[in-house]
Parts: structure tokens; C-alpha cells; sequence
């Protein structure tokens, strides 16, 4: 079973984004806490890629597909923005207090956090 979007790198596309992972989640059966998870991931990730992979003033088209496939949940984010690779990004560090931490980079650790297979009970 697999279902996609295409969203324009437009802020108001978040709406469009969040009705797709109901769909999601009706569709694939999946749980109200995985699909309030999936939603806080791919909203943070979708909001990443319109606000630095784009100039303001350039149109594009970001991809999502979702998938299952042997009782895990594939999710493919596209875009032809700016080259950025998640996985070299440096681990945030949470020890610092919130005047002391720089702005930004936390995104990623969320995405880290929620999306770790152990971390969530994927299943109703």
C-alpha cells in the first residue's frame, strides 16, 4: 500500500501536509499516538525544506510518499532544493539551558528522537 502528495515549498502547505498523514493513518491503520508522532517529524522536516532548500521567490515541488512494506512505515521526502544530508548533522546538545543553546538544531534531534524504531509502538 503506498499513497503520496506533492506540496509547493509554501508555509500554507503545512495544512495540506498534516490532512495526508490522517489519510496516512486511517489508511495504514496506524495508532493516533504514531500518527501525531509522524505528523510532528514530517511537518518539521517539510517546514525545514521550504524555509532553506528554496530562495522565497523560487516555486517548487516537494514529494512525500508513504509506504508499508514488512510491518515498517516507509516515508520518502524529495525536493530539488539545496543539498542537505540529516544524518552529518552534529547531535544538538540538550545539557545546555535554553539561554545557552543556540538557535536551531533541534529539529533534527526531534526527528532523531520520535523516529527511533524503539520508540515508538508503531502499531494499534
Amino acid at each position: 500500500m503506498e499513497k503520496s502528495i506533492v506540496l509547493a515549498n509554501d508555509i500554507a502547505e503545512v495544512n495540506k501536509l498534516n490532512m495526508f498523514v490522517e489519510e496516512i493513518g486511517e489508511e495504514f491503520s496506524l495508532s493516533p499516538d504514531v500518527v501525531f508522532n509522524l505528523s510532528l517529524v514530517l511537518e518539521e522536516a517539510v517546514v525545514n525544506v521550504i524555509n532553506y532548500a528554496y530562495p522565497k521567490e523560487e516555486h517548487e515541488s516537494i514529494y512525500l510518499s508513504a509506504r508499508l512494506h514488512e510491518g515498517s512505515i516507509i516515508l520518502v521526502l524529495t525536493d530539488t532544493g539545496v543539498e542537505f544530508d540529516p544524518t552529518m548533522a552534529p547531535e544538538a546538545d540538550i545539557t545546555l539551558s535554553a539561554e545557552e543553546r543556540p538557535i536551531g538544531g533541534l529539529g533534527i534531534f526531534l526527528i532523531r528522537q520520535i523516529t527511533h524504531r524503539e520508540s515508538l509502538n508503531w502499531w494499534p
